[in-house]
């Protein structure tokens, strides 16, 4: 495992979560539609399953992904959500971006705070499937939020075994 690289993903989490209780809360303001919204983010795979078992991160290495996206709102309750995520991958002392994920999707808004994603999934590494994401608003002020997500990656394809993953992701959106 890469220390540097999980000592970078760590300050990352401090560092928001001291910045994020430091805001006010936001007022109620008039909203139009469609609405665009960015955000950016850490994803870390904790868990997953496939016929030959199960592996979790940090065990002989570790994966970070770094999604940023694109949300446009065509209503309050559904949207359409386009992200791309950088994976980085570190095991030996040595880390790479070993793949890139196309991942777009519609939005539907649960209330609240917590949003449903249904993403289509599309990797370099030659892997496909689906994506279905909960996430949840943590703290919402005037030009941003902080949230935090559970993706439920199910993959297929490239010669592999069907996978399913259980992550955690949190971000700023703006």
């Amino acid at each position: 495992m890469n220390f540097k690289l999980y000592m970078i993903a760590l300050g990352t989490t401090i560092l928001t979560g001291l910045f994020a209780a430091q805001l006010k809360a936001q007022t109620n303001t008039l909203v139009t539609y469609p609405k665009i919204t960015g955000y950016v983010g850490v994803l870390h795979p904790i868990v997953t399953f496939d016929t030959n078992g199960s592996h979790t991160n940090f065990n002989g290495s570790y994966t970070v992904g770094m999604p940023t996206g694109i949300n446009i709102w065509k209503s309050a309750g559904v949207g359409f959500s386009m992200e791309m995520v950088p994976i980085i991958r570190a095991e030996n002392g040595t880390s790479k971006m070993n793949n890139f994920l196309f991942h777009p999707g519609i939005l539907l808004a649960l209330g609240k705070g917590y949003t449903f994603a249904g993403r289509a999934a599309f990797e370099t590494s030659g892997r496909y499937g689906l994506t279905p994401v909960l996430n949840k608003t943590l703290i919402k002020n005037k030009n941003t939020s902080y949230f935090a997500a559970i993706p439920l990656p199910l993959r297929f394809g490239n010669d592999r075994p069907t996978s399913f993953t259980i992550g955690f992701q949190f971000g700023i959106a703006f």
